[in-house]
């Protein structure tokens, strides 16, 4: 990778761990799981609010953890707004492919080109837990269909 594109996809991981987006509860979340990384710490609780077309109209999450952790879980939180819950599992399903540094051809140039600022992390085995965190926790909350 040019080093001049992964000092700007290091300063937009920075933003979003700094600045996350979507940060707070929500109450009047449809559904909510909790995450958590037992080999650092991290923490994450996602919470969504499903409408009844199958459309994550709003999602929120509160957690802890290092930047890379943050970071995703706000990059998540952006790009799973106002997608059906078929497109964001669609688009984790790319994203952990990516942090793998495995091959990723299912996606749109824009998904793709969104998601690749994580995708250093595929260099360091041990911090891909801590960027798939979010991911997996709105997974577990649209599969276990918790209701607030």
């Amino acid at each position: 990778m040019d080093e001049s594109l992964r000092e700007l996809y290091q300063e937009v991981i920075l933003d979003h761990s700094r600045h996350p987006r979507r940060f707070g509860p929500m109450a009047d979340a449809t559904h909510s799981h909790e995450g958590f990384n037992p080999l650092c710490g991290d923490k994450v609780k996602i919470y969504l609010h499903v409408g009844g077309d199958g459309k994550i109209e709003k999602i929120s999450f509160e957690g802890k953890g290092c930047a890379i952790s943050q970071a995703s879980a706000s990059l998540m939180s952006d790009m799973v707004s106002g997608r059906t819950v078929a497109e964001a599992e669609k688009l984790m399903d790319g994203f952990i492919h990516l942090v793998k540094g495995e091959t990723v051809d299912d996606l749109s140039e824009d998904d793709r080109e969104t998601l690749s600022v994580m995708a250093g992390v595929s260099e360091f085995p041990m911090r891909v837990k801590c960027a798939t965190l979010a991911w997996h926790t709105m997974k577990s909350a649209l599969d276990a269909e918790e209701k607030k």
